[in-house]
């Protein structure tokens, strides 16, 4: 199965599907695709699966692509600015990512959810206690914020991150949360009371911008609306206002 990542930081990936394979992908990502696909939404593994999903911040239902009549192309996006990485999956080397970070994958991958372990780093880790464990073989596309930069580290080689700001991790990689030293640092030094501690061995993804840290530099600039009219407020409430009268 051919792919081909194109874009910088509002990437797409198109996957060339030949006859007899199939691929299925997070509901509403798929950009276009050739004539000859066909897609059909299923709730795969069942209810309880498609429940777990929504649990996690997927879709019940999956999209799942298959072409006839030769080969065919269909092409994914995310749904915010952001980079599109492929990951090796195979029985030995699961992956755990963020809710949201699914996007495709080929039929023989298995999404499914995970519970962080500790409740510490569910709470306060930024990824939060619901995560995405892909396994079985084959390879799956992930999508977040920003650019990926990835750690391969050793045993007891240990990584601090900023919350929220950790993608997927293998399995064998150990996850947890500290207290970020000293009140002045802790209150002022604006990266928050705790950091993500990742130790290996294993990969590690990190996204140079994660989707809350995006939606909070962009709220100033969103059209407010008027606490006493109800009417939007800025430049586009008084475009919007202007046209209606």
């Amino acid at each position: 199965m051919e792919y081909k990542i194109s874009g910088d930081n509002l990437q797409l990936v198109t996957i060339q599907i030949n006859p007899g394979e199939k691929i299925y992908a997070e509901a509403g990502s798929m950009v276009y695709m050739s004539a000859n696909i066909k897609m059909e939404a299923k709730m795969r593994g069942g209810l309880l699966k498609g429940i777990g999903r929504k649990i996690a911040g997927e879709t019940a239902f999956l999209t799942e692509f298959t072409s006839a009549g030769g080969t065919g192309v269909v092409s994914f996006g995310g749904n915010a600015p952001g980079t599109i990485k492929p990951i090796q999956i195979t029985p030995d080397k699961e992956f755990l990512v963020q809710k949201d970070a699914f996007l495709v994958a080929e039929d023989s991958v298995d999404l499914s959810i995970a519970f962080q372990k500790r409740l510490g780093a569910a709470f306060f880790g930024g990824e939060g206690f619901i995560l995405e464990k892909l396994s079985g073989r084959g390879t799956v596309w992930i999508h977040a914020c920003g650019d990926f930069v990835e750690f391969d580290l050793k045993p007891e080689q240990t990584l601090k991150v900023d919350t929220g700001s950790v993608v997927g991790w293998d399995r064998t990689v150990t996850y947890d949360i500290e207290r970020v030293k000293g009140i002045k640092t802790m209150f002022f030094g604006g990266e928050g009371i705790f950091l993500t501690t990742l130790k290996g061995p294993g990969k590690v993804i990190l996204q140079s911008l994660n989707l809350g840290n995006l939606a909070t530099a962009l709220a100033p600039f969103m059209p407010q609306r008027s606490s006493t009219s109800g009417a939007q407020g800025g430049v586009v409430g008084g475009l919007i206002e202007g046209l209606t009268r």
